[in-house]
């Protein structure tokens, strides 16, 4: 069975190309982590929302959702089970990767760029409002609320949201599918140079006590931090794997000469 890139899946590709090109030159441009800090925040705001999403659809209760000016994030839920648990803390780093494998699926099978944006909107003003404003003030005789922690969540979901909005209003229909393939890129590379810090931080006589979506699996399960990231790692490439072969690869089925045929 032979296999090729779909001639209609072409000029996508090309955009998405041209996507993965500058997110990778910009990791060698000095200060130009200032040029995709609004991106860093937005791939937060999946990981941190996964982890919210699974909480939820486990049964758990949700008391916050903050989002640091360093890009780093954090989720307070109350597990109501052990499966809750384990889905929850696996939920950040997998929901980030299979939110930048959704967007590919999404490009090829040419959904609009706005209406997915859009739909990017809503899912950062949701997970703003309600954990990261509303849950917080709700529990917040029971929860440990940092106010500065809460603003800083609120007002960049809520530039985020603006800014979303604004892009799948007035950009062009190409500035957007640029976007989209922009986002998608992000998230799907950010979410695995993420796995590789979380590995190298728990690896075998790291020595690290870090706080991690990693060593909670561990407390969880009994088994090594390290070995969770080598797990989530593979499974991310699984998905990423199937999210370029659905994006981007045809079948290409082979003709037969019939019997009996002029």
């Amino acid at each position: 069975m032979k296999y090729k890139i779909a001639d209609d899946a072409r000029p996508q590709l090309a955009l998405l190309l041209l996507a993965t090109a500058i997110t990778i030159a910009l990791w060698f441009i000095p200060f130009a982590d200032y040029l995709v800090y609004p991106i860093r925040l937005f791939v937060t705001f999946i990981h941190e929302g996964s982890h919210a999403l699974a909480a939820l659809l486990t049964g758990s209760a949700v008391q916050s959702l903050s989002v640091a000016s360093d890009g780093s994030g954090m989720v307070e839920a109350l597990p109501s089970s052990w499966f809750s648990a384990v889905l929850t803390s696996s939920a950040g780093y997998l929901g980030t990767t299979a939110f930048g494998v959704l967007l590919l699926v999404l490009i090829r099978r040419a959904y609009s760029a706005r209406i997915v944006l859009a739909g990017s909107a809503v899912f950062v003003a949701v997970m703003t409002a309600l954990f990261g404003l509303f849950s917080p003030l709700w529990n917040v005789f029971s929860a440990n609320i940092n106010f500065g922690s809460l603003a800083f969540t609120v007002v960049s979901g809520a530039l985020l949201t603006v800014g979303l909005l604004a892009i799948a209003r007035y950009a062009s229909a190409r500035a957007a599918q640029f976007a989209m393939s922009f986002l998608a890129v992000q998230c799907v590379l950010n979410s695995l140079s993420d796995l590789k810090t979380l590995f190298f931080i728990n690896a075998p006589l790291a020595g690290s006590h870090m706080h991690s979506d990693a060593a909670n699996m561990a407390q969880a399960t009994g088994l090594p931090a390290f070995a969770w990231v080598l797990i989530w790692i593979g499974i991310s490439v699984l998905m990423i794997s199937v999210g370029l072969r659905v994006y981007a690869v045809s079948q290409k089925r082979k003709n037969y000469d019939l019997p009996f045929e002029d």
